[in-house]
């Protein structure tokens, strides 16, 4: 797979706050899920992990289309190879398998602001994300099953944010669902007009940017970790964290903040 970095596809947005918004920027090929893309998403994440100046995530897009999913040119010229191309599809898919879990285990909270269409990967990339914000005039579907290649990857984020017969109804029949019905089986939070989406993700990213950064990364873990316990367990899991957590700095100066009626001070 190419490892040269594209870096004009996805640009790089600081605003204040701690808020890094990242854009696709590649209109021309539908903001498509390329090895490029892939590559550059991973690597700006990757270093927003460990960055302390970053609080809050954004991915966002210019055009409108979202991002259609794998670029399809690349799949087709890949089937030149000796081996059919095998190897490469494994190695793609498993690369962008690899950038979803990294978003799901990012200590940052990442929100997806969709604009325009989100298919198959697309829709996999807004699932994946933490929190999600449409416009109202957004779309999203997962169609591989019309061109013989199911969203089986897409799936795996697709299948763990709604419930299963809204991610089999999507995933079979590959209709297209509007931002009201994305919202009704919980794909995305909430819709608003177009022109106000931007202002709406920055506001909401600033809100929780305001928030200790230690508690928002422990609380985003043990969200995670705690949905493929069993009960019993995700309570013992859960009440350990909570233990832990009382006595930490930043909950100390939050109670007593709380109790004398001011706003906290938190270490980071």
């Amino acid at each position: 797979m190419n490892m040269n970095i594209n870096k004009k596809i996805l640009l790089k947005e600081k605003h204040n706050n701690g808020i890094l918004r990242l854009v696709l920027n590649d209109p021309k090929r539908k903001n498509a899920l390329s090895e490029d893309m892939i590559l550059s998403l991973n690597s700006h994440i990757s270093a927003s992990s460990v960055d302390k100046s970053v609080k809050v995530i954004i991915i966002s897009s210019n055009s409108n289309v979202f991002s259609s999913g794998h670029n399809l040119k690349e799949i087709s010229t890949a089937r030149e190879k000796k081996d059919s191309g095998s190897s490469y599809f494994m190695e793609l898919f498993d690369s962008c398998s690899s950038l979803m879990q990294l978003i799901v285990n990012c200590p940052k909270p990442v929100i997806a602001e969709v604009n325009g269409v989100a298919t198959a990967a697309g829709c996999q990339l807004v699932a994946s994300c933490d929190l999600a914000i449409a416009s109202s005039n957004s779309k999203f579907a997962t169609p591989g099953v019309d061109i013989g290649l199911f969203c089986s990857t897409p799936m795996v984020a697709l299948s763990r944010s709604v419930s299963s017969k809204d991610a089999m109804k999507m995933l079979l029949t590959a209709e297209m669902i509007d931002a009201s019905e994305a919202k009704r089986i919980s794909l995305i939070n909430e819709y608003v007009e177009e022109n106000e989406l931007k202002q709406y993700v920055l506001s909401l990213a600033d809100k929780i940017s305001k928030k200790s950064a230690n508690v928002v990364q422990l609380g985003k873990k043990a969200f995670y970790k705690q949905l493929n316990m069993n009960l019993s367990d995700a309570y013992k899991y859960t009440s350990k964290i909570m233990a832990d957590n009382v006595l930490k700095e930043d909950a100390i100066e939050g109670i007593n903040a709380f109790i004398e009626k001011r706003k906290p001070n938190w270490k980071e």
